[in-house]
């Protein structure tokens, strides 16, 4: 009988401690997540045209995934894919670098793309500070999420 308790001691306090045990990637709503702690910016595809500077206005194709640590090409679930056209593949989209009001871009998409030549295609990881932050976003994006995009530049103005 004192074995039965004993044994029923340890997996009660098991269980509280398991419980009680926290982790330094955060979670929101029971949905672990995680960031890069840098932007990285890794060219694919070195282009040969024009140049994505601020003040110009860049076209690019992209595909967005939330950063997981765990997976080889740190892309979790996919939660945007520009604007998908009649063919199924992302239609461009632009918008002016470096622009401080009116643009709907994260800071982090905004330095990642910036340097980028036409023709080019680059992989960039985002880190939650300069993504959607602590707030997250309403489209599937838990708060402070890292990101990671594929972008090509099709074009520059």
């Amino acid at each position: 009988m004192k074995f039965k308790l004993t044994l029923i001691a340890v997996l009660v306090a098991a269980t509280a401690l398991t419980a009680c045990g926290g982790s330094d990637s955060g979670s929101s709503g029971g949905v672990a997540v995680s960031s890069p702690s840098a932007l990285t910016k890794t060219d694919t595809v070195l282009g040969t045209g024009a140049v994505a500077a601020v003040g110009t206005i860049p076209t690019v194709k992209y595909t967005g995934w939330l950063y997981n640590s765990a997976a080889a090409d740190f892309k979790g679930s996919q939660f945007d894919s520009g604007t998908i056209n009649a063919a199924g593949t992302p239609a461009a989209s632009t918008f002016r670098l470096g622009a401080t009001s009116g643009n709907m871009l994260i800071a982090g998409f905004d330095q990642g793309v910036t340097g980028m030549k036409v023709g080019g295609k680059r992989t960039i990881l985002i880190p939650s500070s300069l993504g959607y932050g602590a707030s997250g976003s309403a489209g599937g994006i838990p708060p402070n999420s890292g990101l990671v995009f594929e972008v090509e530049v099709t074009a520059v103005n």
